[in-house]
């Protein structure tokens, strides 16, 4: 007698009830999703004890014939799909017909469903078909589990704890909502309303449901187009950060997959925007065509195979940076009131912290802009200024050549390229500065009811920076300095408010750039040493240093075999910071040996990161005013100013509105 047999379809379900049924948030996701197939644009979630005495889902979508009803509950029975072809052009949600057969299998399971016309009643227990009868014709389909896993204690016992489960469902709720905008959603957990979304397809209103008005503020739409595929979505300003990439949400035709090459493209688009371990809240939704991604791969439907996925993640990552090159990052020096108050009339002007309105800068209408007005100054005989003088006054400002402070090194620089004019009231005429505008922050409170329509009102997209082939586009307004705190904070001010730069993140974003476009030209440009430096290295390290000399040549490392396990190097780049020439090759040479997989391009950017630290403005230095102001022109001329590479913020801005509320000026 053979030993193989046929397992009934009883326990058939109840494994692969194993893998579709993992938890209560799985029963929410494969009944929603079933809901959101049938066409509903109403779908209302109650869960008791977080699912585990209770989930029931109704609908208003198109609902089930009597004679379906208990074909649904047969295992691989489904409407969504008829043959092979089919299956590698999926764009339903659900399609393999083992959600419904799975959870009445572990469940005691409650099912009535209409088409308009006539509707029908059915009751299982753990699978068992125990009631089956006309019901009421409502159209649509209202769900009932109750005592879910009350036949295997075995995965009963494995569940978390009430609050761990109910976040899981929250979860999974808001992925959906943010999936399907045009579906009304409502989560209901022990008669307490969770989430509900109002179904209008405005998905900056949904965003605003789950993260909270303040935040969906910070958020910036992105929108790019290809020909394999449609990208839509909102993404945090880099102000906005968390301690979890778990708050990114990607979705490609309308379904929430995890996928960390698609995240990881994300972060990508921020670069160095982020601070080390920070992550920002975000939706990318992809449409493509079908039969470029295979959702058959995964038990649950979590993760899917995508054809041209390099393509689609260099797609999302070029499309972020190009949305952030048209903004202006400074934050707000201050935490804001949920509901901004009416304006007196003395503060009319609208000084926004991210409002940096478009005008052309000239000499003698900026400098009027400040006669009269005091200055602050540090008491410190190394950061004088000329107080006896009103700031700004064109007659008045030196005159102070560039060669005076070297910023990459913080010292005289020898070279004659340096001389330059860093009068403040002196720039090209044919600079054009544009910044963004919110007027959202700092306006009137919209006395209005319906928070839908607080919501849409409250939710203005930031202008962007258009740079026109005529103009040159600085992101930074015209800053004058004022002071220095503690040798460390730089005070400056314009018609806009407060600034407060940090010097060594401003200095490290000026080197960063500099030395980042200096480590890809390195041959052209090498030191000869007298004394060659020598490197010793154990026998594996020294093998895996021999196997990448070339990547390390492509970064001004290079190296030459000297005796047993040793290397000597006989010349570096020219633009090395002096005295930390071998401490830079070991690190590089680090960097290398930690590194699973050798990525040129990466080795470029952390041996950037890495020189741009070393040698930048300490704390506890201060500056003379010329030196400040030479520091804050350079700043200005770089592409990203608003963070250091490590993603800290380099700028803090405080409106003069701010300023006037807290010596309560503006009541």
């Amino acid at each position: 007698m053979g030993k193989i047999i046929q397992l009934d379809d009883a326990l058939s379900n109840k494994i692969a009830a194993g893998e579709v049924v993992e938890r209560p948030a799985s029963v929410v996701k494969e009944l929603v999703e079933n809901s959101i197939d049938a066409g509903s644009t109403i779908i209302d979630i109650e869960v008791e004890e977080a699912g585990l005495s209770k989930i029931r889902i109704s609908d208003n979508g198109d609902g089930l014939e009597e004679i379906d009803v208990p074909k649904a509950f047969s295992r691989h029975a489904t409407s969504k799909i008829k043959n092979e072809h089919d299956l590698f052009r999926i764009r339903t949600l659900g399609f393999r017909g083992e959600a419904l057969p799975s959870i009445a299998s572990v469940s005691r399971l409650e099912l009535i469903t209409s088409t308009g016309v006539e509707g029908t009643r059915i009751v299982l227990e753990g699978g068992k078909v125990i009631t089956l009868e006309k019901a009421a014709s409502r159209k649509g389909t209202d769900i009932t589990i109750t005592d879910l896993f009350y036949n295997t204690p075995a995965r009963l016992k494995y569940l978390k704890t009430v609050h761990t489960e109910l976040g899981n469902i929250t979860d999974v709720t808001n992925r959906l909502a943010l999936a399907h905008p045009e579906v009304s959603i409502r989560l209901i957990h022990n008669d307490r309303k969770l989430l509900h979304t109002n179904g209008n397809g405005d998905i900056k209103q949904v965003l605003a449901a789950i993260y909270g008005i303040n935040i969906a503020k910070k958020m910036v739409p992105i929108q790019a187009k290809s020909l394999d595929f449609v990208l839509d979505g909102f993404i945090t300003l880099p102000e906005i950060t968390r301690a979890s990439r778990n708050y990114i949400s990607t979705m490609i035709n309308g379904r929430y997959i995890k996928n960390f090459p698609l995240a990881k493209a994300v972060l990508e688009g921020y670069h160095t925007l982020l601070p080390i371990g920070r992550y920002p809240i975000g939706l990318v939704s992809i449409v493509m065509d079908p039969i470029l991604v295979d959702v058959n791969v995964h038990p649950a439907k979590l993760e899917v195979r995508i054809s041209k996925e390099q393509e689609l993640n260099k797609f999302v990552t070029e499309t972020i940076k190009t949305v952030f090159k048209t903004k202006a990052l400074i934050p707000s020096g201050l935490i804001r009131d949920k509901v901004a108050k009416e304006k007196s009339e003395q503060t009319i002007l609208d000084f926004d912290p991210l409002q940096l309105n478009s005008y052309v800068q000239e000499d003698n209408n900026r400098s009027k802009r400040f006669e009269g007005e005091n200055v602050i100054r540090e008491p410190s005989s190394s950061n004088e200024f000329n107080h006896s003088r009103s700031f700004g006054r064109n007659e008045e400002r030196s005159e102070v050549k560039r060669e005076d402070f070297d910023p990459f090194n913080g010292e005289p620089a020898s070279s004659p390229s340096w001389k330059a004019n860093v009068n403040g009231d002196q720039l090209d005429q044919k600079t054009v500065l544009e910044y963004t505008s919110d007027p959202l922050l700092d306006s009137p409170s919209r006395k209005v009811d319906d928070q839908n329509k607080i919501i849409k009102d409250e939710l203005p997209l930031q202008e962007e920076i258009k740079p026109s082939s005529q103009t040159i586009v600085s992101r930074v307004p015209p800053l004058y300095p004022i002071g220095q705190m503690h040798g460390t904070y730089i005070f400056a001010q314009n018609e806009h408010g407060l600034y407060i730069i940090d010097q060594h993140a401003a200095q490290e974003r000026i080197k960063y750039e500099y030395y980042k476009e200096k480590v890809g030209m390195v041959a052209s440009e090498l030191q000869e040493l007298l004394v060659p430096l020598t490197f010793d290295y154990s026998t594996d390290d020294y093998v895996k240093i021999d196997e990448y000399r070339n990547e390390l040549e492509n970064v001004g490392v290079f190296l030459e075999p000297f005796g047993h396990n040793s290397y000597i190097v006989k010349a570096h780049p020219q633009w090395f910071p002096k005295g930390e020439e071998t401490e830079i090759i070991e690190d590089m040479i680090e960097q290398l040996l930690t590194m699973k997989k050798v990525d040129i391009k990466k080795l470029r950017e952390e041996a950037a990161i890495m020189m741009s630290c070393k040698g930048s403005i300490k704390a506890n230095r201060h500056l003379r005013n010329d030196e400040i102001q030479a520091l804050l022109d350079e700043l200005r001329r770089t592409s990203d100013p608003f963070t250091c590479p490590h993603g800290r913020p380099i700028i803090i801005h405080t409106s003069t509105y701010e300023l006037e509320k807290m010596f309560k000026r503006v009541m």
